[in-house]
């Protein structure tokens, strides 16, 4: 019983829930950068680049084949068109997480660095001034 109470209280500490939070949103922002990048960004872009579906661009290396027994054997291709489109998906979520990031910084309070405390005489001043007081009583 030990290990399973061990393994609850492990569950439900704060910074595993706050990071199991993190990772369910990050996912859901995932799919909504993905599809800002697949449905919104792109098709314009593939447009203005004479009508080009960036999912379609791609390099074959092997043409697709059937073999003896009649099976087909597909394509092999390098699809770089793909590639390009979650390289941008990565550069807009970085984007974005560096805007929260700086919006977050502007909101925390900026510590300012506590005042000097006055210069006092030093204790040589101080030995002095007490000695000229006893001197001239």
């Amino acid at each position: 019983m030990g290990f399973l109470k061990d393994f609850k209280s492990f569950l439900l500490k704060g910074d595993i829930v706050n990071l199991a939070t993190a990772v369910i949103v990050g996912g859901a922002f995932g799919k909504i950068v993905s599809s800002f990048t697949n449905d919104v960004l792109m098709p314009p872009i593939g447009m203005l680049l004479g009508n080009v579906n960036f999912t379609d661009l791609k390099y074959e290396i092997k043409a697709a084949t059937v073999d003896a027994a009649g099976e087909a054997i597909p394509a092999v291709t390098i699809n770089y068109g793909s590639f390009i489109q979650v390289v941008i998906d990565f550069i807009i979520i970085g984007f974005c997480i560096f805007m929260v990031l700086k919006a977050y910084e502007r909101t925390q309070k900026k510590e300012e660095p506590a005042p000097a405390a006055p210069k006092g005489p030093t204790q040589e001043e101080l030995l002095a001034e007490i000695r000229d007081l006893l001197k001239n009583k």
